[in-house]
């Protein structure tokens, strides 16, 4: 199965090589839905909180200052706890 993997407080030289500021940005309100992902996604969450459970995984928290890779073809539940806030690119 594919994990989440997850960078707690990547250094800002990590984020400027990766590009981060440059990534779009995406907000969700307090919400609980599902998500698949179809293409990779790297995201960096600048505000919030969510509770990623992937399907027939255990739930994983996300919270202000992590870098996030969600592997293609990953099934999962989204809480969003907190207001959520990050940037994100494809592929």
């Amino acid at each position: 199965m594919s994990q989440i993997i997850i960078e707690h407080n990547p250094s800002e030289e990590k984020l400027k090589e990766l590009g981060v500021a440059n990534w779009s940005i995406w907000e969700k309100e307090v919400s609980k839905f599902p998500l698949d992902f179809g293409i990779k996604e790297t995201a960096y969450v600048l505000e919030g909180e969510i509770l990623v459970t992937p399907k027939g995984g255990e739930p994983v928290r996300i919270v202000p200052g992590d870098l996030v890779v969600f592997p293609v073809g990953l099934q999962s539940n989204w809480e969003v706890v907190k207001p959520l806030r990050k940037h994100y690119k494809h592929g």
